[in-house]
């Protein structure tokens, strides 16, 4: 069975070393009086609930999945999943972040996203029922009337209720605007102005389990007259059991699970397709403008992907480190490195030695891109400054699609690479690790394809503002680069960061140009262009981490030499992927578009 071992040093040395988010958070008025013992308390704990509650039932999970009765409808999560989520719940973790107005601790953003990168490791389709109510919380707390508020935010705070958002339908994914569930409102309805639902989804994750008592599901749905498009969907919130006035359940509402979806991979999260069967609910926002209340929900959770993908990244990498140094197998090519044993250990290798550093700097490099979003996050969500909050907002805006598609990539790639890292072994369901690949594809999918990303970041994100956001990026790393340019140990991270610099300037330019004379070189070239540009980011802040380590490597912690030794290989291995990229980018649409239709 794979075992996990929470990378909290790690998160440290980003949090206090790289990033220095102590002084940031205090800089806010909600974090004043924050302080690395608060921080590391919560790590440590948040660590031994991953490693120690969820770890044990992460691989039986999988292979129990979630069972769905056909009569009542009701879907029973694994064994040891509900009692995993009463500890959860028991131990405060769902309000870790939230607001203290509604119950919660108001403990930093980034802070969270630490806590939620070890539950991803530990076990990612768990993690995904009370991950999905963070989304479904600020959403709500975002766009939902003093009553709503009142109502749902302290129990989903709690943990007592859960949230999902119900988007997609058998006929539409990404494309929300061709929805077709329908809102009539209820005659002589409750004060609030209820409505009565129809209408199918699909892929909906947690839609229905025996986790807490209700859940709180955000539909998306037309009103009667409402236009055709995306400028004609409303969000409602549709409770499971109705809610009364006082909070206290109701009737079962019009909203049943009609069967689970037969997967490739999180077998213990319940995805669901759902009937909406004249459910009632309450109307979010402004009619036909719930797909902007809803969006809220959207960017949080395509973080959240992000995020998983670095849990399993880790994971992966710990137990096919492990493995690499106790399996033996042939002899190094350059004589015996183990010659007491019958051959030497697979780590001596350098190809097996090559997949472990791919998937080790994937990991690292992520945790470091999500780990300075988040703290942009907070910055957002808690700055009096008008100007620091702008520049956030911008730099969260360009980076999440960037996490979304760049990190999940790798992600998959990583667990792909720590699969055969074990050979034969990691073909077979006990090792754990066929599992990690099979959890790791899904978020290349869910909450917006890959593809759909990069159209967003190369579209909308840089070509939309003239690249207003991306240059906002681009000055925080020419001004590194001109701190640490005359510095002679730094010259092997800078030079190379300089350069990509340089040539994501040139590209963005030539594909606007592109663009220009026909739209669809956008998409031609937006998935190459995603994956330089997150290699820029990567490179940026394997950078600071090496500056970081080369100040301390005499320290005597082999912490910081290992940390070199990764940017290294980062450097020497995976960036120069970047050329290939930008070289496919500008091959532009010709080569695609050119065959006939009926040739294919």
């Amino acid at each position: 069975m794979p075992q996990y071992n929470p990378p909290i040093r790690d998160m440290q040395f980003l949090l206090y070393e790289v990033l220095d988010a102590v002084p940031t958070l205090q800089g806010l008025p909600a974090h004043a009086d924050i302080d690395a013992d608060t921080l590391n308390a919560v790590l440590v704990e948040g660590g031994k609930f991953a490693a120690e509650v969820l770890t044990p039932i992460n691989l039986p999970g999988d292979a129990e999945g979630c069972h769905l009765d056909k009569t009542t409808h009701a879907v029973t999560a694994p064994q040891g999943f509900r009692q995993a989520y009463a500890h959860y719940v028991e131990g405060g973790w769902p309000a870790l972040s939230a607001d203290p107005a509604y119950g919660g601790q108001g403990l930093p953003l980034v802070l969270n996203q630490c806590f939620y990168e070890m539950l991803n490791s530990a076990n990612q389709a768990w993690a995904m029922y009370p991950g999905l109510s963070h989304g479904a919380y600020e959403a709500l707390h975002a766009h939902g009337t003093a009553e709503q508020k009142a109502l749902y935010l302290p129990r989903l705070t709690s943990g007592q209720w859960t949230g999902t958002m119900c988007l997609t339908e058998p006929h539409c994914g990404t494309d929300l605007g061709l929805l077709r569930s329908k809102a009539e409102p209820i005659i002589g309805g409750a004060a609030d102005g209820s409505w009565r639902l129809t209408g199918q989804k699909i892929f909906i994750s947690a839609g229905e389990h025996d986790l807490a008592e209700n859940i709180m599901h955000l539909v998306l749905a037309r009103l009667p007259d409402a236009p055709a498009g995306s400028k004609g969907i409303s969000l409602f919130i549709v409770p499971k059991f109705l809610v009364n006035p006082d909070g206290s359940l109701g009737a079962r509402n019009g909203f049943f699970c009609s069967a689970l979806e037969h997967k490739m991979g999180i077998h213990g999260n319940a995805t669901c397709q759902i009937m909406l069967d004249g459910a009632v609910g309450s109307l979010v926002g402004q009619p036909n403008k719930g797909l902007a209340a809803m969006f809220v929900m959207m960017n949080a959770a395509r973080l959240g992907v992000g995020n998983q993908s670095l849990g399993l990244t880790e994971v992966a990498y710990q137990n096919a480190v492990a493995y690499a140094k106790d399996r033996i197998q042939m002899r190094a090519l350059s004589g015996p490195k183990a010659p007491d044993k019958a051959a030497d250990p697979i780590i001596v290798h350098p190809d097996v030695r090559k997949m472990l550093l791919t998937a080790r700097a994937y990991a690292e490099g992520a945790r470091a891109l999500l780990t300075y979003t988040a703290l942009q996050l907070d910055v957002l969500v808690s700055t009096d400054d008008a100007d620091a909050r702008k520049d956030a907002d911008d730099l969260v805006s360009l980076l999440t699609p960037i996490i979304k598609a760049f990190v999940t990539d790798n992600g998959w790639t990583a667990t792909s690479a720590c699969q055969q890292v074990f050979g034969g072994h990691g073909y077979i369901h006990e090792w754990g690790m066929e599992q990690f690949v099979r959890d790791a594809r899904i978020n290349m999918i869910y909450e917006g394809t890959n593809t759909i990303q990069s159209l967003d970041l190369l579209g909308r994100k840089v070509l939309g503002d003239n690249g207003a956001k991306l240059k906002k990026f681009g000055r925080l790393i020419a001004e590194f680069v001109e701190e640490e340019g005359t510095s002679e140990a730094m010259q092997e991270f800078i030079n190379p960061l300089a350069d990509l610099g340089d040539k994501v300037t040139k590209l963005t330019t030539e594909l606007g140009m592109k663009a220009f004379g026909n739209a669809d070189e956008v998409g031609a070239a937006a998935v190459d262009y995603l994956r330089v540009v997150g290699h820029l980011c990567f490179a940026y802040f394997f950078a600071r981490m090496a500056k970081v380590a080369l100040d301390k490597q005499h320290s005597g912690d082999a912490f910081y030499t290992a940390k070199l030794h990764t940017a290294r290989f980062y450097f020497a291995k995976l960036l120069p992927e970047t050329a290939m990229l930008i070289r496919t980018a500008r091959a532009g649409l010709t080569p695609l578009m050119a065959m006939d239709e009926a040739l294919f």
